[in-house]
Order: structure tokens, then C-alpha cells, then sequence
């Protein structure tokens, strides 16, 4: 299958936004979910911090991972973001149909 599901946080809406089309136009994910307002609890220049963010589920397929990472690193404001692949293991066959039709690995 060689789908996998990339997770980041923003500061603001208004960056997810910007972090999902710029992606998707250049046909880095088939799918971007946002999340507003998670609250993230992490460890930051030695000591425990503490923050307000988006949260983006991005669909792509693991061959693009390395070209998503450096896109995403570009763009994004933090001086770390968070850049985490998780392999989608078990899917719906309507899904995963979609997946392949709507995003083409390599194109």
C-alpha cells in the first residue's frame, strides 16, 4: 500500500491553511485535515513549555515523505516542526480507491 499519514502542528489557522494548499498544489498530499485548538505539552530549551496549536493529518504516500519534509521545513515558522510519518496499515477499500485514483505517487 505505501500510504502513510503525516502529522505537524501550526501556530495559527491562517499557517495549517497555508501549510495544506501549498502541499496539495504541489501534489505532496492527496488529503489535509485540520484541527483547531490542541493543546501541546513539550519539552523545549530545557524546560517544560506549553502551547495553544493546529493540528494537521496530511494523507500522502511514503515514497514522498523526504520531498514533503523539506516543502514543509521551508514554509513552516517553527525552528523544529514536528514531521511525524505513521504508516496507515488498515484502510477502507472505498478509501484507499480514492487515495489511489485522487493521488498519484510520483506524478
Amino acid at each position: 500500500m505505501g500510504f502513510i499519514v503525516v502529522l505537524t502542528t501550526a501556530a495559527t489557522r491562517e499557517e495549517a491553511e497555508m501549510i495544506a494548499r501549498s502541499l496539495l498544489e504541489a501534489r505532496l498530499v492527496a488529503c489535509v485535515n485540520i484541527v483547531d485548538s490542541v493543546s501541546s505539552f513539550f519539552w523545549w530549551q530545557g524546560r517544560i513549555d506549553s502551547a495553544r496549536e493546529v493540528l494537521l493529518l496530511m494523507k500522502t504516500h511514503e515514497s514522498l515523505f523526504s520531498k514533503l519534509e523539506e516543502k514543509l521545513r521551508s514554509i513552516h515558522s517553527y525552528q523544529v516542526p514536528e514531521i511525524i510519518g505513521l504508516p496507515i496499515s488498515a484502510v477502507s477499500k472505498p478509501y484507499l480507491e480514492w487515495l489511489m485514483e485522487t493521488f498519484r505517487p510520483g506524478e
